[in-house]
Order: structure tokens, then C-alpha cells, then sequence
């Protein structure tokens, strides 16, 4: 049985020689805090959100099931399936009408729908160079023009960095002229995670416009 289910493993995967899906099979992933990221919650609160929502790279659901609560319509997409059914199990413990589903990041056009907010907490420090890419173009296929991307990524910043921390030069490189989107707010916040205090680790919250579409597909 492939593992991978025909698509190319990506970088992280490759170097952890093993699916996203694994990091599901022996108790909680370092990135499931059993609650929304404190930053992702504190952007809600303040209306940050506009429906419909995408939460690319969900995991578990938290911060999507927190989008839901609050009334926003909310599809979660990840390429772990075990990821997503336990999603899919806290939706229905909760009564929320949050909608989670396995999918590519790489390949977001296969939903064949298109979000006002994309909110990407943890993946895009994941990618390499390479793959930053072809993430943003598949992001693309889905955001509305003048919809808003948020980023929360490990920063370079520390002490405490955690793994594939991303620089604000990386992040200017990558949302640059030419991407389709226009890189707007850069701020200091925190991520947490199993491995880290209770204080987190150090991260950037990025606000990304999105400010032309063409088909890449």
C-alpha cells in the first residue's frame, strides 16, 4: 500500500522518511496542542476572519473548530486522513458545522471552491525554496481576489526557534512582486508546540493580500 497515495512525498516528508500521516499514529503530533493556536484565536476574536474559510494543513481541527464556533464557515484540508477523522469526531462531539476533508496542499484546485480567508498555521515553514512555489500557486487557485492569507510560521528569531524556522526575507521572497499576492503586515508572535514552555516559540504572523488570480491549472 503506497503511503503517500500516488503524490510525491514532500521535502519534509522525504527528510522525515515517513507520511504526515504517521506523525497521527502514537499519540498527539508536537504541533497538537488540544486547543487553537493562542495567536490564530486572538486574530478571530478581533474579526480577522471573513467567510468562507480555508484552515490548509488543519491537522486535528483546532483552529478551524475555533473559527467555527465563532459562526464562520470553515472547510479544514489536510493530507492526513487520520488527522481528519479525528477532526471530523471533535465536530460532531462539539456540534459544529465545520466541514474537514483530506487533500493536497499542492493540489487545492481539486476542491473546485474559492475562500474570502485562508489561514496556513505551520505548513508554509514546512516547504523548502522549492516547494514555496507551487504551495502559493495552489493557495492561489482557491483565494478570492482581495481575499486574505494569514501565515503563522516558526521564526528565525530566537531563542527557542523551532524546527524550519523562516526568516521576514523569506518571506518578502516568497509573496514578492509577480506571486499574485502583496505581502502587508509582518508581526512578532508565538507558536506552541509539546516541545516548547509554556511560552512557545518565537514565530511570524503574517496578513497576505491576494491581488491577482489566473488559473496555474
Amino acid at each position: 500500500m503506497d503511503p503517500y497515495d500516488g503524490r510525491r512525498p514532500s521535502s519534509h516528508e522525504r527528510m522525515a522518511g515517513q507520511p504526515w500521516d504517521a506523525s497521527y499514529h502514537d499519540g498527539p503530533a508536537p504541533w497538537d496542542i488540544d486547543r487553537p493556536q493562542p495567536a490564530i484565536a486572538r486574530l478571530a476574536d478581533a474579526g480577522g476572519f471573513t467567510g468562507p474559510v480555508l484552515d490548509a494543513g488543519c491537522g486535528t481541527g483546532e483552529n478551524a473548530l475555533y473559527l467555527a464556533a465563532l459562526g464562520l464557515p470553515v472547510l479544514g484540508v489536510d493530507v492526513a486522513a487520520t488527522a481528519v477523522a479525528m477532526a471530523r469526531e471533535k465536530t460532531e462531539k462539539r456540534e459544529l458545522a465545520a466541514e474537514f476533508t483530506v487533500a493536497d496542499a499542492f493540489a487545492l484546485h481539486r476542491l473546485e471552491r474559492s475562500f474570502a480567508s485562508v489561514l496556513d498555521c505551520g505548513l508554509f515553514h514546512t516547504c523548502d525554496a522549492a516547494e514555496r512555489t507551487a504551495y502559493l500557486a495552489s493557495l492561489a487557485t482557491v483565494t478570492e481576489h482581495g481575499g486574505t492569507l494569514y501565515v503563522l510560521c516558526f521564526s528565525d528569531e530566537g531563542p527557542g526557534t523551532g524546527p524550519h524556522p523562516v526568516t521576514q526575507e523569506e518571506l518578502r521572497a516568497a509573496f514578492g512582486p509577480g506571486s499574485g499576492w502583496e505581502l502587508g503586515t509582518v508581526e512578532s508572535a508565538r507558536i506552541h508546540t509539546r516541545f516548547h514552555d509554556e511560552a512557545g516559540g518565537p514565530a511570524w504572523l503574517a496578513t497576505i493580500n491576494r491581488t491577482w488570480a489566473r488559473s496555474l491549472w
